[in-house]
This record gives structure tokens, sequence and C-alpha cells, in this order.
């Protein structure tokens, strides 16, 4: 697929003859969008592979055939949630011109365009790049996707920040690359921890705490801890609602939504230990008995190799 007929697809069939709207000059700008010309807004946080596919698709055309047609030259295997797609400068302004959204918009909303390794390549070219299981990207929201995508596909990837792991308005969240969407309304807990989450998102300590807290629940989780009985409660009534979780592949649905169902305590947990006082002005006991009041627990009693034991016991906040 060329330049020609990218250009083609992108002007409307009854508009008089008039330069063509994809051309060489144009990666030069960012023009207004001219009729049969198609703006697709990113979703925040999206992978850039999924927004290549979605403006692909609104003109109906193969990934590979969009970037041809954009004069960017794509190298290697890939797909997604297992592989990213990486750009160079030269190919990202082709993006930006083609989508007729100014770089720096589209670079804030899509955190994988930002310049890599490949920062010195001056040609536009574009490859494949295989990702770890914890950096891949995960399902968005279907109706968030159908909105922004003008109802051509409720299909996207975001590479999600952990204070946006569901979507609260509509009440969808995927916790694991390899799940679609699950439907959260049975747990209504979840759309509060969220809000929860946007607090304390903005405390200076918000990123230590949470690494912290997650650590010590999913601890707490794979070892049936202290939570246990609320977190299988929780869990069954995703299950419930959400029949796909028990058929994904060989995962156990327990593995595939653990964040999802710790999501309200590790909320909880690390906005408790954001108010901690420093040592030597607070004792373990006393955290131990906040902690417990906080995820509404009678009681707290960790063994002394517990991590949140050892946390209480040998940092200084």
């Amino acid at each position: 697929m060329s330049r020609t007929d990218v250009a083609a697809r992108a002007r409307a069939a009854t508009v008089p003859a008039q330069p063509s709207i994809v051309t060489t000059e144009a990666w030069l700008r960012t023009p207004s969008a001219a009729p049969g010309v198609f703006r697709v807004r990113p979703l925040p946080f999206e992978a850039t592979a999924s927004y290549v596919q979605r403006l692909a698709t609104a003109y109906q055309l193969t990934l590979p055939q969009l970037l041809d047609g954009a004069s960017v030259t794509l190298t290697g295997p890939g797909t997604l949630p297992t592989a990213e797609l990486h750009l160079s400068p030269a190919a990202s302004n082709h993006l930006a011109a083609l989508a007729r959204i100014p770089l720096p918009h589209l670079t804030r909303a899509l955190p994988r365009l930002a310049p890599n390794n490949a920062a010195h390549h001056t040609a536009a070219a574009a490859r494949w790049k295989r990702l770890e299981a914890e950096q891949q990207p995960v399902r968005a929201c279907t109706l968030c996707t159908h909105h922004h995508s003008h109802g051509t596909t409720d299909t996207a990837w975001v590479h999600r920040p952990p204070h946006r792991l569901m979507c609260p308005r509509h009440h969808q969240a995927a916790p694991d690359p390899r799940l679609t969407t699950i439907h959260t309304w049975a747990a209504p807990e979840l759309a509060m921890a969220h809000h929860a989450h946007q607090r304390l998102h903005r405390h200076p300590r918000a990123a230590t705490a949470w690494t912290t807290a997650r650590a010590i629940t999913t601890r707490w989780y794979d070892h049936q801890q202290h939570l246990t009985h609320r977190w299988h409660t929780r869990l069954t009534q995703l299950r419930a609602t959400n029949p796909h979780l028990t058929t994904t592949g060989s995962a156990s649905p327990a593995l595939l939504a653990r964040d999802l169902v710790t999501y309200p305590e590790t909320v909880t947990l690390a906005r408790a230990l954001t108010t901690l006082p420093s040592r030597p002005h607070r004792t373990t006991n006393g955290a131990l008995t906040l902690i417990a009041h906080r995820l509404n627990l009678d009681r707290l009693t960790p063994s002394a190799n517990d991590p949140l034991r050892v946390f209480l016991t040998h940092t200084r906040r």
C-alpha cells in the first residue's frame, strides 16, 4: 500500500480535486483534517502499536499498510500484547502528521512513543520489540475505546500505571495481559478503592508506599494470610460475573485476577504507610494496631518474617 493509496482513502470521494492530503511535505507540519480524513484520539497511556492499529482500522488498512503509506519502514515480527512498536523520531513525526495531532500531545498520551535507543536514526523506521511479561500492555475499557474510535473497534491496549487499574465509569478492569476486560460492578469496593488511589497518587511518598504495600499484599495473597476469606469472597464474585476468567489458557483465575482482588486492601495499606510517623516516634505494635483498624481487622499479628513486620521493624519511616 503506497502513500497514494493512503491519500486516496483519506479524501472524500465528492471533494473536488485538490493536492494529496498525505504527501512527503505533510510530515513537516500538522494540517487541519480535511473531509474523509479521520482524527483518531489516543487513549491515555495507550500502547504505540495499539494506537497505530486503531488508526489503520479507521482507514480500513492493516498496520503494515498504514506505515508503508506513511513512508515508515517496518522491521521485525510482532503483535500485541507481547511486543510493542518502537518508532524513530522521524517516524513519530510522520505518525503525528498522519493523525493530525501535534507530536507533543501524542507523546503525552502514548508513553512508549518518547525517544528511545533508536533516537539517533534519521530514517523513518518502526520496529517490533518483544516485551517481558511485566512490561506488556493490558486491555483498555471497551466502552472508552469504542467512544474514542468512533465505533470502529472495541479493542485497545494500554500501559496503565497502578492508579489506573480500572475504569470506574464503566466498571471494567484488565489486571493481566492474558485477560479480556473484567466487569467489576459486582464488587463496588473496587471503584471506591480507585477513587482513594487518586488521592494517594498526589502524596509525595505515594510511589514508594504503593510498591511496598503491593509486595506485602501479594505475599499475603500467595500464602493465604490475614485477608484470605475476604479475598476468596471477592474472587468468587468476579468469577460469577466473568465466566471467561475460568477459560483463559492454563493460568488460574486466582492468579489472573490477583491484583484486582487485592486492590482495595493494597490501596488502604499504602495510604496507611504514608501516615505512619517516623521512627523512633512509633512502635511496631502501635503501627500494627493502626493498620489493622484501617484494614477493618480485629487485630493483626504477623509472624517475625512477615513482610509487613519486617518493613515496620527495619525502615525509618
